[in-house]
């Protein structure tokens, strides 16, 4: 196997942006582009549900590697609990089941059910869980385009949506810390032949790294500002910044720290 891996961060809602990255993707690195979302496609924006459809799709195509990002696990607990419930009949199931699909709710899940007109753990939408069901916690991309699990022979960088999987006060079990961190709780330890990490979940004015750790959320929902991380095992290069609508402007409330790494800028044209 020999393809490039594209990194597409937090995408909330933007469908729009998702489609214009595949076929731009398509045209700069190939047909044979293998897509990497680090999550957080879901919640604030107009179309989380066309961010699943199509991140899903291409996953069931073989052409993309989903991971979770925070939204989708707080999107993920009551489903997951209101499946134990059909499975137990047991009350205090449910109750979890409401408990999390409220946790959800009050933390961006609430754009969804307005978007589908009306939303319940009863009828939860099948696309949407599945999507949930596809998503992975950490990964590890070598030089030839593989996407494994653990941390592999040769040189590698690991992607998690908010930080390295590492044990920390706040979240014991290292793949819940990989979801929720931020650049301040670290720098964080790699694994041995692991060059650097790549991760969203902090909105930042412009990718960043810090230490070994690059950060590519640019807050898409609302700046129309998309960023595309194709993967070099050596070391991070440039990236390039897609503009669709939306108001750049907006990124001036983000945080501004580490250093900031190569941009290409791309004006999207009415083709994409």
């Amino acid at each position: 196997m020999n393809r490039p891996v594209v990194i597409i961060p937090d995408l909330h809602g933007r469908a729009d942006l998702l489609a214009a990255a595949i076929g731009y993707a398509g045209d700069t690195w190939g047909p044979d582009t293998h897509f990497l979302s680090l999550g957080d496609a879901i919640d604030r924006g107009l179309h989380s549900q066309g961010c699943a459809e199509l991140l899903l799709e291409l996953h069931q195509q073989g052409r993309a590697t989903l991971l979770m990002g925070n939204h989708e696990r707080m999107a993920w607990e009551g489903v997951k609990w209101y499946r134990r419930f059909r499975e137990t009949g047991d009350p205090q199931d449910y109750r979890r089941a409401l408990e999390g699909f409220r946790w959800w709710m009050g933390n961006g899940g609430e754009s969804v059910r307005r978007e589908l007109g009306g939303l319940t753990l009863e009828r939860f939408p099948a696309p949407l869980a599945e999507y949930l069901d596809s998503l992975r916690r950490v990964v590890y991309v070598t030089a030839s385009g593989e996407v494994e699990g653990q941390p592999p022979a040769g040189l590698s960088v690991l992607v998690a949506h908010a930080s390295p999987p590492v044990a920390h006060r706040q979240y014991p079990n290292p793949e819940a810390a990989a979801l929720w961190l931020r650049p301040f709780d670290g720098p964080f330890p790699l694994p041995p032949g692991v060059t650097y990490s790549v991760h969203g979940h902090t909105p930042v004015q412009s990718p960043v790294q810090v230490d070994r750790h690059v950060y590519l959320d640019l807050g898409a929902y609302e700046t129309g500002r998309l960023a595309l991380l194709p993967v070099n095992v050596l070391s991070p290069p440039p990236v390039t910044i897609l503009y669709g609508p939306g108001d750049p402007g907006a990124a001036r409330r983000y945080a501004a720290f580490g250093e900031a790494l190569p941009t290409r800028p791309v004006p999207l044209p009415a083709a994409y």
